[in-house]
């Protein structure tokens, strides 16, 4: 895989781990949303207001279009393995933003999914 083309792929899966973490932060504005209609109206409402939510929905369509780049300059079986780098980006992010936990099992599953990528990055 050439450098520009994992940059590429690498941009799409950063900007949809960004997304992630603003939509975490927008539901700062809702607390724990109830599954029931009333539940998910009132949430839709506080959302829709959220400078969060809307940041992260534009920041997951930039992802779409960069991602759309990556995967016209290499196979499938290749390129989609890199969007598992995404839970490592979210992990790490999630851990020094919102203080959440990483447990010794979550670095374990985190060093091999970064060794999974590599091994599926560096194949022809």
């Amino acid at each position: 895989m050439r450098l520009a083309d994992f940059g590429w792929l690498m941009s799409g899966v950063a900007l949809n781990a960004v997304a992630q973490l603003g939509l975490k932060n927008a539901t700062a504005t809702t607390g724990f949303i109830e599954g029931t209609r009333q539940g998910l109206w009132t949430a839709a409402q506080q959302l829709s207001v959220s400078v969060s939510f809307w940041l992260a929905l534009l920041a997951y369509g930039f992802s779409v279009v960069v991602w759309i780049v990556g995967l016209s300059r290499l196979p499938v079986s290749q390129a989609y393995p890199v969007l598992s780098v995404g839970y490592v980006i979210t992990a790490l992010l999630a851990w020094m933003l919102f203080g959440e936990t990483l447990s010794l099992e979550r670095w374990a599953g985190i060093g091999l999914i970064i060794l999974g990528v590599v091994l599926v990055s560096s194949s022809h």
